[in-house]
């Protein structure tokens, strides 16, 4: 047989045994991920349910899905362990890495209308005009008014009209 031949047999194996490589890198990550799971870790399972580790088992975890909610699954199901910070913010809305409590929204609408400023130059800022890139209305009514002036002056057309004379 010719070298050339063998050529693309090779290859093909080749490209076999690199595709099964991987795939058993693969499976071995998620089985040392699973393995790793504690009590107390939130994870997600295949189907997307958030969830945190109750109990782990040898081959099941009981999760606590919410407050009375245990639900047993296999090792198998669970796609992904979570970090803590990432499962608060998943789960709870809860940001780890607040910048400041600036930010933050008041519980109640009496701190948004007090101002620091114990002189009247707040008052006089207050009472300037504010641009907000609107046109006032009297620009509004002129436009309009100069659109329906000039759909007047057109002649109107029927079915049997064109505009090729």
């Amino acid at each position: 047989m010719n070298a050339y031949t063998l050529l693309p047999f090779i290859v093909l194996i080749a490209a076999m045994f690199l595709m099964t490589r991987s795939a058993k890198k693969k499976q071995q990550q998620a089985a040392q991920m699973r393995n790793e799971m504690q009590p107390g870790s939130g994870v997600r399972t295949i189907g997307g349910m958030y969830a945190t580790v109750k109990e782990v088992n040898e081959d099941t975890v009981l999760l606590d899905a919410g407050p009375g909610v245990d639900l047993l699954f296999a090792k198998n199901a669970i796609g992904a362990v979570l970090s803590d910070d990432e499962y608060n913010r998943i789960v709870h809305g809860i940001e780890h890495d607040l910048k400041s409590d600036a930010d933050l929204v008041p519980d109640d609408a009496s701190s948004l209308t007090e101002t620091d400023e114990t002189d009247g130059s707040a008052a006089a800022a207050s009472d300037d005009k504010i641009d907000l890139g609107k046109k006032d209305a009297a620009e509004d009514a002129d436009a309009a008014g100069a659109a329906e002036a000039k759909a007047e002056d057109e002649p109107k057309k029927t079915d049997g009209d064109s505009d090729a004379k």
